[in-house]
Order: C-alpha cells, then sequence, then structure tokens
C-alpha cells in the first residue's frame, strides 16, 4: 500500500541528501523514482536538486508534475516541500491515494520565526509517515530551529522566505535560537 512521507529536519540535516540516496536506490534495484522540487528553489540551477555535501540529481520542478503520468513510477520524491501549497499537498495525497504511487516528501517543518511553512503544515496533517531528520546544535543538543543569520547575528524579522545556504542559516537548539546565540562567545538576535 503506498504512502505519503514527510521527513522534516533543520537545515543542514542532510535531507536533500537523503532525497537524492532514495532516487539513487530505487534505480540501483531497477525501479523508476522521480525527484522534484518547487521551481521557486532554483539555488541549484535549473532542474537541479543539490544537498550542502555536494551529491546532485536532476530533478522536476513540482509544477511541471502535469507533464508526466506518476503511474509511470515506483516512488515520487519531493525536496523543499515546505514550498508546497496546500493544493500541491492535495495533489500528493491523491497519488498516494488513488494512483498507488508512494511520494516521500523532504523539507523544513518551520522557518526561521517558529511559524510553519504552509506545505509543511499540511503534510503535517496528512501523510501517514511522519520522520525527523536529526542534526545538532553547536552545543551538541539537537538542533531544531533554523535561524537566519546576517552579519554574523541571529535576525527574527523579515519575509518567511529568502532562499539561502550556510551563508543565511544555521541550525541550533530552541534555547539557543531564543538566545540567538551562534557560539558559545557569541551575542544575541537583532
Amino acid at each position: 500500500m503506498a504512502k505519503l512521507y514527510f521527513r522534516y529536519g533543520a537545515m543542514g540535516s542532510s535531507k536533500t541528501a537523503n532525497a537524492i540516496m532514495v532516487d539513487y536506490n530505487y534505480r540501483e534495484r531497477g525501479q523508476k523514482s522521480l525527484i522534484c522540487k518547487p521551481a521557486l528553489d532554483h539555488r541549484d540551477g535549473d532542474h537541479i536538486v543539490g544537498s550542502r555535501s555536494g551529491l546532485r540529481a536532476p530533478c522536476l520542478f513540482f509544477e511541471e508534475l502535469d507533464t508526466v503520468d506518476p503511474r509511470e513510477y515506483d516512488c515520487i520524491i519531493v525536496d523543499e516541500a515546505q514550498f508546497l501549497t496546500r493544493e500541491q499537498v492535495e495533489k500528493l495525497v491523491y497519488i498516494v491515494d488513488q494512483l498507488g504511487v508512494p511520494v516521500i516528501c523532504y523539507g523544513l517543518r518551520a522557518d526561521f520565526q517558529q511559524n510553519l511553512f504552509e506545505g509543511s503544515k499540511w503534510l503535517l496533517a496528512w501523510a501517514d509517515t511522519i520522520e525527523e531528520v536529526k542534526t545538532v546544535c553547536w552545543c551538541g543538543r539537537k538542533a531544531t530551529c533554523n535561524a537566519r543569520i546576517s552579519g554574523g547575528r541571529v535576525v527574527k524579522t523579515g519575509e518567511q522566505i529568502l532562499l539561502g545556504g550556510n551563508e543565511s542559516y544555521v541550525a541550533l537548539c530552541r534555547k539557543h535560537w531564543a538566545e540567538g546565540k551562534l557560539g558559545p562567545e557569541e551575542g544575541g538576535a537583532l
């Protein structure tokens, strides 16, 4: 029976690397998988997903999913799923429930202010299986917060979506996110 999976984690928890490895594992076993991501994520190039570890794979933009028949695939993998809309998550539910194709989504749960993203909200509501991809804060505790940084400091105001990597975000535990503390000797939030 097909399922809708939501695998979430803080920035730098290897979500994209995991997505690429799942795709590789399907293909290595002679099965057909499809990676897609929302078109607004263009950091790694046109129709490419890329991890911080250097892994890269071709992908389809989610908005192009109507150009393929999902039943031709053994699995659909969605990266950056936090950027999906409710309607797009409903489409994934349809693919799982009506077409019988498993869908594995990877994304952030919450933004830099600890507010849910729209796609994450609906995936948390409707996914059959929810799993956390873990990473750690500088202090060694589990990192669950995505801190936006600018000028070497934690920033807690601004637009919800600002695409970026290590130069713009760091994963922190909840305590150090609240304190705005990026390291043992560093200051607080703006």
